[in-house]
């Protein structure tokens, strides 16, 4: 489930989805993004976020088999890539209005590989995604994206659910400034280590728990 905020800072949510991408959860890249793109309005960053989703529904796509699908978000997603790789100066673009550091050409060519012969994904991985020069992973992200990833990533792992993982991103941002930092060290772990994923997501679990019965017994009260 995508998180519905008109608040998202689009360089944390450009790099979350980056990171998953880079990982292997090309769906879930799809989240972040999404979360960014939803609330702008036409543009250079509208049409690079539409681009990045479009590329991570096709590589999804292709990687189930479904051909159809993986074309028509390909020809979607060179589409729209084209359009800011041409808008840029260089390759990657410094330029706020333009690929926001983006490495676009080679994830507009992929598309167009995939748009061509989706099968190629039979035979050759997708290129990472380049941000300002660097191929993000989970642990390369800072806490704001972070926090953004956290929720998309347990929908594509096998621990925790995405609603009780996204609740614990919006509990870490309530931490801030208050001297607790056990639910964000959680969060930041269910990121960066893999093997303790599901134990992570169980203390995570239990914290989500206590924090909702504190605000029934809170509304209980009026």
């Amino acid at each position: 489930m995508t998180e519905r905020r008109t608040d998202i800072d689009l360089d944390a949510a450009l790099a979350a989805g980056a990171a998953l991408f880079n990982e292997g959860y090309a769906l879930a890249a799809h989240d972040p993004w999404e979360a960014a793109w939803l609330p702008l309005e036409s543009g250079a960053a509208e049409r690079l976020f539409h681009g990045l989703i479009a590329a991570a529904a096709a590589t999804h796509h292709a990687t189930a088999w479904n051909w159809s699908g993986a074309v028509g978000c390909a020809e979607n997603a060179a589409r729209y890539l084209g359009a800011v790789d041409a808008a840029g100066e260089t390759d990657i673009g410094d330029d706020a209005d333009a690929g926001r550091g983006v490495h676009v050409r080679p994830v507009r060519d992929w598309c167009r590989r995939l748009a061509a012969d989706p099968e190629v994904i039979e035979r050759t991985s997708p290129p990472a995604i380049r941000v300002d020069g660097t191929a993000l992973a989970l642990p390369d992200l800072d806490l704001a994206a972070t926090l953004l990833a956290a929720p998309a990533l347990a929908g594509a792992v096998d621990a925790g659910t995405e609603a009780t993982v996204e609740e614990a991103a919006r509990l870490a941002r309530a931490e801030r400034g208050t001297g607790r930092t056990t639910v964000t060290e959680l969060v930041v772990a269910f990121c960066r280590e893999p093997s303790s994923r599901p134990q992570v997501a169980a203390r995570l679990a239990d914290h989500v728990d206590r924090e909702r019965r504190k605000q029934r017994d809170v509304d209980g009260l009026f």
